[in-house]
């Protein structure tokens, strides 16, 4: 696994560096201290697996850099790291398609575990965004949500344990071509655009 580390403090970014060779010790690590840093490594190396970064570099607006990075790797999973922790916020965030946010005070076995979740394709969200997240679907449409399968709550369910394509399917007993199918279905019945928005948005209406 490729990990991008980006982060405007050196210090910062050496820390997480030494977390993950004990999360993720097979991993490969770079590190880049700027938006325009990450553009550039992002196109010269190959696959990047996965980005943590803090959105509070200065260099370039952060919500329009999360878009244009999205669109240069969209199988790529993004994980921010940042001291923000306002809700609306977070929301934008996680509305962009990151996988996670992660405090930058969160106490280290949350953030390992938080790491960890998301490494096996989970998704994370601070229990606070879940408390203060509004009733409408973070996507920005209006209109009720429809009724779900059994099939589909049983999928929800197992996302919202932060379990990955691959375990839902061993646990369903079925391929994760069919679970895919399902979570494509689940995310139109929700108005929702991934994972991380059907699962606030589920919490909120109170579908789990």
């Amino acid at each position: 696994m490729k990990i991008l580390i980006a982060d405007d403090h050196a210090l910062f970014r050496d820390g997480l560096a030494l977390r993950l060779e004990e999360i993720a010790p097979d991993s490969a690590i770079i590190q880049a201290s700027s938006f325009s840093q990450v553009f550039k490594i992002i196109k010269q190396e190959n696959a990047i697996d996965v980005l943590i970064l803090d959105v509070e570099m200065q260099d370039k607006p952060w919500l329009e850099s999360l878009k244009q990075i999205r669109e240069y790797a969209p199988e790529m999973k993004i994980v921010v790291v940042s001291a923000a922790e306002d809700s609306r916020t977070i929301r934008s965030i996680l509305a962009t398609g990151a996988c996670g946010y992660i405090p930058k005070r969160s106490e280290t076995k949350v953030f390992d575990n938080a790491l960890k979740l998301i490494f096996d394709g989970g998704t994370y969200v601070p229990p606070n965004l879940l408390d203060s997240a509004p009733v409408n679907n973070l996507s920005g449409r209006s209109g009720g949500v429809k009724t779900l399968t059994n099939r589909q709550s049983q999928v929800l369910d197992l996302i919202a344990q932060g379990k990955s394509n691959k375990q839902i399917a061993y646990d369903m007993g079925v391929s994760e071509s069919t679970v895919k199918l399902h979570i494509n279905a689940l995310l139109r019945s929700l108005h929702v655009n991934n994972r991380t928005q059907a699962v606030i948005t589920a919490q909120k209406i109170g579908l789990i």
